[in-house]
């Protein structure tokens, strides 16, 4: 049987092109995100019976247990989550960064990828055969930090404890985790960087990007894995982007 595959946060960017290099692949996806019209944009060009349009909010608990459920009732399974949804706030200097704002990153790029890790968690850990694969999107971010984004750089700093912690808790379950580290990916989250961003100096620079389509191949390959082999950590940027010492 196919692979059942869920990807958060589907419904653009990075989570758009890895839900279709899995469909490509001939895994099922489910698509989960806030927006339906987004999400069916991502469907558009599926094979019948291949794709599931799930509307969710993966910072409430409540719609990711129904996201697990209703996935587990249509294909009786889950063989791999890829935590991709995410979120920002605009450039702003630490000390001047709202509690608001800092809990709407949390909320979403942290705990809203243990609440989806915990549900795919459970489901793999109970089903028939055992096991599956969680892939969290980290970034490169998550190893050395941009100027004016604390909140971003705390919650992707923090994926790598979950990525390990999962690892870790995963391997008597047949649970691999792994974490994908993204260094600007063409996206619409990325254009900005083509009109110059902060850079570690205090400088504003241009930075160059990489087409999105290196990242869904990357993650393909790790979800291609069998359980018994797991690639931790991938960093996968544009060549010269400022990242070693950001710059």
């Amino acid at each position: 049987m196919a692979p059942v595959s869920v990807v958060t946060g589907a419904g653009s960017g990075v989570g758009r092109a890895v839900a279709r290099a899995l469909l490509d692949a001939g895994h099922r996806v489910a698509l989960a995100g806030r927006r339906a019209d987004a999400l069916t944009g991502t469907a558009d060009r599926a094979p019948a019976g291949h794709v599931l349009v799930v509307p969710t909010d993966v910072t409430v608990e409540a719609s990711v247990d129904a996201l697990f459920a209703t996935v587990r009732e249509r294909w009786g399974r889950v063989d791999l989550l890829v935590n991709n949804a995410g979120t920002n706030v605009p450039a702003t200097p630490l000390e001047d960064v709202t509690v608001e704002q800092w809990s709407r990153v949390v909320d979403t790029n942290l705990t809203g990828a243990f609440l989806c890790a915990c549900a795919a968690f459970r489901v793999m850990r109970e089903q028939d055969p055992q096991g599956g694969r969680i892939i969290n999107n980290g970034s490169v971010s998550a190893h050395t930090p941009r100027p004016d984004a604390v909140a971003y750089n705390a919650s992707k700093h923090a994926i790598t404890g979950l990525t390990k912690s999962i690892s870790l808790e995963g391997r008597r379950h047949r649970i691999a985790c792994g974490q994908i580290d993204i260094g600007n990916a063409a996206t619409p989250l990325t254009e900005r960087m083509s009109a110059g961003v902060r850079q570690a100096d205090d400088s504003i620079a241009a930075e160059p990007t990489m087409d999105v389509s290196h990242v869904a191949d990357a993650v393909r390959y790790m979800a291609g894995l069998p359980l018994d082999a797991n690639v931790q950590f991938m960093t996968v940027m544009a060549t010269t982007m400022p990242f070693i010492g950001r710059g």
